[in-house]
């Protein structure tokens, strides 16, 4: 099949591209790099079924395909607060053409949500069927909403056209290919880690999160998209295995080698979720999928892979 994905030069699209062709496919990246890095894709330019193209999701976009991921959007807070107009769009404007896209090819579609679907969460492990606690006016609504009207968006072209659509809610995730200077916990302690700078915990460091391993992700988000009875469904896509974000920096100091200090900081983002943790009962049971990689073994090859990146011996 002729799959089509946008953000495919991200940390995680990427990925998908990879997969995609691994499976047979051919596939078509779409990407405008404000984000994105093509030196991601950089393997994949010369193998015959695989096309990039330059292009923002917010103009009309005419390719066929028989499957559309739509992953294109800033997704770290550096990212989206550098780019919160574009971000908005990508996730409103850019949803709609996708979607409208879809429906004249007849292609599957997968929206590539967010766990901040859920903002600061009351409800703990979230499930797809909370609602959530978020701000729609605050500094990361640009993010955090536009990817919840994202969301409805997609059940409107559902219900309304019959499209064969599903949304993904995509938790904590991490792996090689991952901007250094994107902000997020791995990202940041790895750096700061491998550079002997300090390991920047954020408040306490009691507020927690969980990891998943980006081959894991990819292999849920096929799942989601290729499995029968999927359409009109939403899937949490995450790790279930909750932690402090100080165990994340103690782990990630022993795993270098490094001999940083940890400094404790003052948050840096308002609404930021004290609470992150998925409950994928949902996505065990309608596509058998469970994330495999150990969080060591994750972060070993994480290391590594910024190791090499960042030329640092």
């Amino acid at each position: 099949m002729k799959a089509l994905v946008t953000g495919g030069a991200g940390f995680i699209g990427s990925h998908l591209c990879a997969a995609l062709l691994r499976e047979g496919h051919s596939v078509v990246c779409v990407d405008n790099l404000i984000t994105g890095n093509k030196g991601n894709v950089a393997s994949l330019i010369d193998h015959p079924g695989f096309e990039f193209i330059l292009h923002d999701v917010t103009q009309p976009l005419d390719v066929s395909a028989d499957l559309i991921f739509h992953l294109a959007s800033p997704a770290s807070p550096p990212g989206y607060l550098l780019y919160p107009d574009k971000t908005a769009l990508a996730n409103s404007l850019g949803t709609y053409l996708l979607l409208d896209l879809a429906k004249r090819h007849g292609a599957k579609f997968l929206l590539a949500s967010t766990s901040e679907a859920y903002g600061d969460p009351l409800e703990h492990p979230q499930r797809e069927d909370y609602w959530g606690n978020v701000n729609p006016i605050g500094i990361r609504s640009c993010y955090d909403e536009s990817k919840r009207f994202g969301e409805a968006l997609t059940m409107v072209y559902v219900r309304q056209h019959d499209l064969d659509a599903r949304i993904i809610r995509i938790f904590n995730t991490y792996g090689p290919h991952s901007d250094p200077d994107d902000g997020r916990l791995v990202p940041n302690f790895v750096t700061q880690a491998l550079k002997g700078e300090p390991l920047t915990v954020y408040g306490s460091g009691q507020q927690t999160r969980s990891l998943c391993y980006v081959s894991d992700l990819v292999e849920g988000i096929l799942r989601a998209m290729l499995f029968d009875g999927t359409k009109g469904d939403v899937f949490n896509l995450g790790m279930p295995d909750e932690r402090t974000v100080l165990e994340f920096a103690q782990m990630i100091k022993s795993l270098a080698g490094s001999s940083s200090p940890i400094v404790f900081t003052p948050y840096l983002s308002e609404d930021d979720p004290n609470r992150r943790c998925p409950n994928i009962d949902k996505a065990k049971d309608k596509l058998r999928w469970t994330p495999n990689v150990k969080l060591e073994d994750g972060l070993t090859a994480t290391i590594e892979w910024f190791r090499t990146k960042l030329s640092i011996s």
